[in-house]
């Protein structure tokens, strides 16, 4: 029987290593997703439920509409789903929600990490609580005063009894790198020069530089999150989607079908009204 993994991981060099040294009129022609397939990827959702809400619920509307004329949708949200913003256990909820009914992938970011270890290692816990942390353990139920005044393993154990077992299982099934014809999604970026089946999986959640100044082509279009910008960035060889939802109020999704790009952001308002607008973006 042939070995199917290995069979991937060959197919995955090939395009790797064909994309690399394609002639300059070929590469006009690409980077591109199979046909018939269309592909969303959300940028860094950080504990914004409301945005992340209105962004599934724009989003499966456009599949409703795609499903009519046979077109595949795929879904990929790109990691940091907790953290920072008010709502991350709605965040996860919605997440398993929709994993349920649709093709989604998730992939671990950086917080997804410190959100897991946390349960294991208070040094790790303490680090979370710096960053965003605290507003996690709140969305699940914590006590915002009995948070402040208890020591390191107390709240340890205020989130080993918060945050349901569904959820960090959930959570623990996350992906680090995920293929889609000449794209690679990943949540931080990718080690320059390193073949993709090589790349270490703590590059894969937390690297900036050298990544992010990297000029040359990577084989593959890198989709990414992690690094926060005022809007989405196609510096050619990578699209970076992380608008900083918790920051900004944005929440943004590329959308990829054929050779064509464009993207959907939720944007938050005044007195709380989110306003879902699309736009192109240069083929």
């Amino acid at each position: 029987m042939r070995n199917v993994y290995l069979t991937a991981e060959i197919d995955t060099m090939i395009q790797y290593l064909t994309n690399m040294f394609t002639s300059s009129k070929e590469k006009k022609e690409r980077p591109r997703v199979p046909k018939g397939e269309r592909v969303y990827a959300v940028g860094d959702i950080h504990g914004c439920a409301d945005l992340f809400g209105e962004l599934i619920d724009t989003i499966e509307s456009e599949i409703a509409e795609a499903e009519t004329d046979g077109t595949i949708c795929r879904i990929v949200l790109l990691g940091d789903l907790v953290d920072r913003g008010p709502d991350s256990a709605g965040v996860i909820d919605l997440a398993r929600r929709w994993a349920k009914k649709r093709d989604v992938r998730i992939l671990c970011g950086n917080h997804e990490e410190m959100f897991l270890d946390s349960f294991e290692d208070t040094d790790t816990l303490r680090h979370f609580l710096r960053h965003g942390g605290r507003e996690t353990l709140l969305s699940y139920g914590v006590d915002r005063k009995a948070l402040v005044r208890s020591e390191i393993d107390e709240v340890q154990q205020m989130m080993l009894d918060a945050v349901p077992k569904k959820h960090r299982k959930f959570v623990s099934g996350f992906e680090d790198m995920v293929q889609i014809g000449d794209y690679v999604f990943v949540h931080a970026g990718i080690e320059p020069g390193v073949p993709m089946d090589k790349q270490k999986k703590r590059t894969l959640r937390w690297i900036r530089e050298p990544f992010l100044s990297h000029k040359k082509s990577h084989g593959l279009v890198v989709v990414h999150g992690h690094t926060i910008t005022d809007d989405v960035v196609d510096a050619g060889n990578r699209i970076g989607v992380d608008t900083g939802a918790y920051a900004s109020g944005r929440l943004t999704a590329l959308v990829l079908e054929g050779r064509k790009r464009r993207y959907i952001t939720a944007q938050a308002g005044k007195k709380g009204k989110i306003s879902v607008e699309g736009a192109k973006l240069a083929a």
